[in-house]
């Protein structure tokens, strides 16, 4: 089985990181690290550029842990991508990180956040980031 840590560079994204990390060794499993983006880190803050991936593939190597990434660009949200990724990839857990957002903000942009929630077939946790 799998834990998907869904990562942005941000220090929400590194917050679900460090959580998912945690998870996979308490269970004894991979690690499957997923970053979606529309585009580029002009457009979406959610793109993690090669070397925000490459500080993540340092970490995770000498922290011991097997692991895998992928970054998928262009075509659905990321809530889309993630929830079907924890269908298809015999994923057990999925780590997101969580943002502060006012109730306008969740209005107008949706939250992707409360989809995968309600919508992965596995358990999520959800994160704060370090304040």
């Amino acid at each position: 089985m799998t834990v998907l840590v869904g990562y942005v560079p941000t220090p929400e994204g590194e917050a679900a990181l460090r959580a998912g990390v945690d998870a996979a060794r308490a269970r004894g499993e991979n690690l499957l690290v997923v970053n979606t983006s529309r585009g580029d880190a002009y457009v979406d803050r959610g793109f993690a550029e090669r070397t925000d991936l490459d500080q993540v593939r340092r970490d995770l190597t000498e922290l011991g842990v097997d692991f895998d990434i992928r970054q998928v660009v262009g075509g659905r949200d990321a809530a889309e991508e993630i929830v079907e990724l924890a269908g298809s990839a015999g994923v057990s857990l999925v780590v997101i990180g969580l943002r502060h957002r006012s109730p306008v903000g969740k209005l107008l942009l949706g939250s992707s956040a409360q989809r995968i929630l309600l919508d992965a077939p596995c358990p999520v946790l959800a994160v704060k980031a370090d304040s």
